[in-house]
């Protein structure tokens, strides 16, 4: 078996706990996922390594025996799995260069009679039970990924998703503000544990669609919107379009074009908060007056000479 090191493959030391072996992989998986990475043969195999190494080192069992054996942690599960297919040599050595079977008195003399019980433990996943009898250890269950898209509009009232998942009908809760590529876990939804174990959760990747008329950015919103040139000259109100609905804004006089206006809190909500919100900003786009009537024509033409 070739040696991958799954350490390496998620970036993260010997010592990571759980939570930064989760985090690593789910950036990692965002990073590589074949949706974003359509034909890179390369990403493809480096989304495969990914996901076999999340599944060894989110498993403590199976973490333990990697730890322990290495590039042979899987040869030594599945002989554990057979009368007499476990090869002893790999731990207690030929002597003089030959084949040699350890008797029980060498084995226990070797790793002592507590650690023929926890060498058992971590090869074969098994404790001693009643009468000489073993138990499987207790596994939780894989996790699951999902990916949902919702509009900008979703995005910011909140929204469900009724997800059909493996066997199961998951409906899901977006709060208000959630952004793109944001993942939410959902307990207990991912495969079922194994003897026991408890079920493995479920992580829904949210994607956000692209807008017709506004970009985000955090929490903020931005746009475009036509004003008319007299009101933009002598001053006025503009009617604006926002999230929340449209909203009558001043317009100084003299306002020149590409200037932005900031309208506070009306951008998005900020992600689990009741009451706060980012900020809206919208950038003048001065609409110039068609089919003009003579004499308006003429009155720009007095205007025109006028400041020469």
């Amino acid at each position: 078996m070739t040696y991958k090191d799954y350490y390496k493959i998620l970036g993260v030391g010997k010592t990571a706990t759980q939570d930064e072996i989760k985090k690593a992989y789910r950036k990692l998986a965002n990073k590589y996922h074949p949706d974003k990475t359509k034909g890179d043969k390369t990403a493809e195999e480096k989304f495969k390594d990914i996901n076999e190494a999340n599944g060894i080192l989110s498993d403590p069992v199976k973490r333990k025996k990697y730890d322990q054996f290495g590039a042979d942690w899987k040869h030594y599960e599945e002989a554990g799995q057979q009368p007499g297919g476990f090869d002893w040599s790999k731990y207690t050595g030929g002597r003089g260069g030959r084949e040699h079977t350890m008797s029980q008195e060498e084995f226990s003399a070797m790793f002592g009679e507590e650690g023929l019980g926890n060498i058992f433990e971590t090869i074969f996943g098994q404790q001693s039970g009643g009468r000489g009898g073993r138990r499987s250890r207790a596994s939780k269950g894989e996790d699951f990924e999902a990916e949902t898209t919702l509009s900008l509009e979703e995005a910011y009232h909140g929204s469900e998703r009724l997800l059909k998942i493996h066997d199961q009908t998951i409906k899901v809760t977006m709060k208000p503000g959630i952004v793109d590529g944001q993942v939410l876990r959902v307990a207990g939804k991912g495969a079922r544990g194994s003897n026991g174990g408890p079920n493995g959760d479920l992580y829904i990747t949210i994607r956000i669609a692209p807008h017709a008329e506004f970009q985000r950015r955090g929490n903020d919103l931005t746009c475009d919107r036509p004003v008319e040139l007299y009101t933009a000259v002598l001053g006025g109100k503009a009617r604006i379009k926002t999230m929340k609905g449209t909203v009558d804004v001043d317009i100084t006089r003299e306002t020149h074009n590409g200037k932005v206006l900031r309208l506070l809190g009306l951008g998005m909500p900020v992600y689990g908060t009741k009451s706060e919100f980012g900020n809206m900003y919208v950038t003048v786009v001065i609409q110039l007056p068609d089919h003009l009537s003579e004499q308006e024509t003429e009155l720009f033409k007095q205007l025109s000479s006028l400041r020469k």
